[in-house]
């Protein structure tokens, strides 16, 4: 059968179900270069606005997956486990979750992504740790997984080729928040990771892909559903992004906060994600009988200083300046920054994520394009939070540029991001939910 992208786009246009070999006609001439940008954001267009079933996203997620190398880490003993963000404002989760569950016996192989538009990457925070090589080959990747049973690298040009291109056309052509082009992206490459579990920690509010909680859940049941169907043990923790996570936005700053964190110094927000969701990675590498034995073993591993010493080493093997874990105070620091204040007393009671880090990002802490460059310097320092009491001088956040002076609108836009009001008002929860197999369990 001749297939033709102007059909295929035509029948998605149109509504109707693509089918498998569609997909793959697509998919393939997309990675071989043979079909052009334009025809390919046309059918991601269409994607967007008529959607795909189940046996759509599972064709979509495999033929991206089989686009490159599917790894087998059957070599390294232990359960593979990796964890991914939906992504937002001030989650640096995984570096502290990476190291903390090697600590426990989960090898973790996690591929990470970059910063862009409001949202942080984990490999950009790695890479403010002067000399972090996160662009190591597959066989290095291997190398280190057996050493320390942990490794932190970008996407390579083996794995899911088709998914670094579509990505970077998603994002260009406003298609990102699609449901099944989600799933396809990150679940093609943690299948291509050849795990045995996986844990995700889908975002809910102003910071994340969908503003909207009641879409953050359609997308975590269609996460863990599609998971599922290739036999991959899935769970998704639905958690707060109303405001950021912890209190750094911005590269070090984050990997700052992270390294607190590995020193026995954290958020309570911050640490609750993090030791949740590390505990979940546990439980479903069977290394514990119960989630709350898997929670203790956590805890003791970062209490101990197990975790930070596994991270230091991570660092080193990865090229990275270790002085700056051991003295986070020595980093260089921003030449540019300014308070933001209070001007009457009351209670926080908005500190709204997208707008910081909207304006994190156009400080420099996070890119407007793919080519853009990183102010590592840049970012937010949150010092209020929703719930807490404020006077009037108090300061609720704290601007830093490295690169230049701090334009008034970045100030003003800043300031907006916040709300006082006279009555007080409850702290915002951390974790809202759980979904498994069976759908959303609960909300917590």
């Amino acid at each position: 059968m001749i297939l033709s992208p102007i059909e295929i786009i035509t029948r998605k246009r149109n509504g109707e179900k693509l089918t498998e070999a569609e997909i793959q006609f697509i998919i393939d001439g997309y990675t071989r270069g043979d079909i052009p940008d334009y025809q390919i954001s046309a059918l991601l267009m269409a994607i967007y606005f008529q959607g795909m079933d189940a046996e759509e996203t599972a064709a979509l997620v495999r033929l991206m997956r089989d686009s490159g190398v599917v790894l087998d880490l059957s070599d390294i003993p232990g359960p593979k486990v990796d964890k991914h963000s939906t992504g937002g404002v001030g989650d640096k989760v995984s570096l502290v979750l990476a190291p903390l569950v090697a600590a426990c016996g989960v090898i973790n192989p996690m591929i990470s992504g970059r910063s862009l538009a409001h949202t942080g990457g984990t490999l950009d925070k790695l890479e403010s740790i002067p000399g972090f090589n996160t662009q190591l080959d597959l066989d290095a990747f291997r190398r280190v997984l057996h050493e320390l049973g942990v490794c932190l690298i970008g996407q390579t040009a083996e794995i899911c080729p088709a998914d670094k291109k579509l990505y970077a056309l998603r994002d260009a052509t406003a298609t990102v928040e699609s449901i099944p082009l989600i799933c396809g992206s990150i679940l093609s490459k943690k299948l291509a990771e050849g795990l045995d579990a996986l844990v995700l920690d889908v975002k809910c509010g102003s910071g994340a892909i969908f503003a909207d909680p009641a879409y953050s859940v359609k997308l975590a049941e269609a996460l863990v559903a599609t998971a599922t169907e290739f036999g991959l043990p899935t769970v998704a923790l639905l958690t707060q992004m109303e405001q950021p996570l912890g209190r750094g936005i911005g590269t070090w700053l984050e990997t700052a906060e992270a390294i607190r964190m590995l020193k026995g110094e954290a958020e309570a927000d911050f640490e609750e994600v993090t030791l949740t969701l590390s505990a979940y990675m546990v439980w479903l590498g069977k290394l514990t009988a119960t989630l709350d034995e898997a929670r203790e073993r956590v805890t003791e591993k970062l209490r101990s200083g197990e975790a930070f010493a596994l991270f230091r080493k991570l660092v080193q093997v990865q090229g990275g300046d270790v002085r700056y874990l051991d003295s986070p105070e020595s980093y260089p620091t921003a030449e540019h920054r300014f308070e933001i204040r209070a001007t009457t007393d009351g209670y926080v009671h908005r500190c709204h994520a997208r707008t910081l880090g909207q304006v994190a990002m156009l400080l420099g802490a996070g890119r407007q394009k793919k080519e853009d460059g990183i102010d590592y310097l840049a970012g937010i320092e949150v010092l209020k939070k929703v719930g807490d009491r404020v006077q009037a001088g108090d300061t609720l956040a704290v601007l830093y540029r490295g690169t230049g002076p701090i334009p008034q609108e970045l100030i003003d836009r800043a300031t907006s991001a916040f709300a006082i009001a006279a009555e007080p008002c409850q702290p915002l929860p951390t974790l809202l939910g759980i979904v498994d197999e069976k759908g959303l369990r609960r909300w917590m």
